[in-house]
């Protein structure tokens, strides 16, 4: 592996966290305007420059895929199961349902299938918001990434667009690291990821929308539209990940997302230093310590195999 693609596949790591923590402050918020656009991490419900349960749910992926390799699900779901009895501050109504279940002893298939029976139409955004380790474990074969994409979304999003949305952004990943431009590695994660039609068009419509018709709530839909339309509408990582956070609703999650998308295009290198350097986070896990940016590149070199 070359230097630039390690920086590019740091990037999404490093720029998923960033825009997690970017978005914290203004989600469930209104969009800003324009005029007023947040452009500096600023403390919320936690601390300035604080990543949420969005990257937290991440690194219990990335720590599963370290011990198993293709994913093993039941022990993806049992270390998700492990960081909700941790007590994280902020859980979706969906996934802490779906795990509560598992913590008291369902196999994961069981408590997923029954949860979504009750909701057969619930396609929420808590799967592709953490699904890019599967990108760096995975980033020197497509086939491998586009199965475990799905597989970790079905842990808790069985729905066909999380399944196919978490495939789409890791294919995404996938060619953005290796130098192809935005406007060309989308249409081909799309094809690759083979999309639902009503996904597909949101997708494909994205750059197209106006500011104001952009509604980046917790659907899968939205906030893949958001982050699309963020990353194609501007030309910095800044600029991508501002854009869409200051969207507000859930803005964490998209700045999640699309901060993993720009950050596979411009690398780490070209990720704010003044972002970089407050970056924080707490995986309440094992001994519960803070995260930085630096943890988060370690975590990427081990999870490409680059850790020398």
């Amino acid at each position: 592996m070359d230097q630039k693609t390690q920086d590019h596949l740091r990037g999404v790591a490093v720029g998923a966290a960033i825009g997690d923590a970017l978005g914290m402050p203004l989600e469930f918020g209104p969009a800003r305007s324009l005029d007023n656009l947040v452009r500096e991490m600023l403390p919320g419900r936690i601390a300035a420059g604080s990543f949420t349960d969005d990257t937290e749910m991440a690194l219990a992926l990335a720590t599963s895929l370290l011990n198993h390799r293709p994913l093993d699900p039941a022990d993806l779901a049992q270390r998700f199961a492990m960081w909700l009895n941790a007590g994280p501050p902020d859980v979706g109504i969906h996934i802490a349902t779906v795990l509560r279940r598992i913590a008291a002893g369902e196999p994961w298939e069981t408590a997923v299938t029954t949860v979504q029976r009750q909701h057969p139409e619930s396609a929420g955004n808590g799967s592709i918001m953490r699904c890019w380790p599967v990108a760096l474990a995975w980033w020197n074969s497509l086939d491998h990434l586009l199965a475990d994409s799905i597989l970790q979304s079905r842990v808790t999003h069985p729905h066909p667009e999380c399944n196919t949305g978490s495939a789409f952004v890791n294919a995404a990943i996938y060619h953005l690291t290796r130098g192809i431009p935005p406007m060309q590695a989308i249409p081909q994660a799309i094809t690759d990821a083979d999309l639902p039609d009503p996904l597909r068009t949101v997708i494909e419509t994205a750059p197209t929308q106006t500011r104001v018709h952009l509604r980046n709530t917790g659907w899968v839909r939205h906030t893949l539209e958001s982050a699309i339309w963020g990353l194609l509408t501007t030309d910095t990582f800044e600029d991508a990940v501002v854009t869409v956070v200051n969207l507000g609703q859930d803005a964490d999650t998209a700045g999640a997302v699309v901060g993993a998308l720009a950050g596979a295009t411009y690398g780490l290198t070209n990720i704010p230093q003044r972002w970089r350097d407050i970056l924080t986070g707490e995986y309440p896990l094992g001994s519960g310590k803070y995260w930085h940016e630096a943890d988060l590149i370690i975590l990427a070199d081990r999870l490409i195999g680059s850790e020398e």
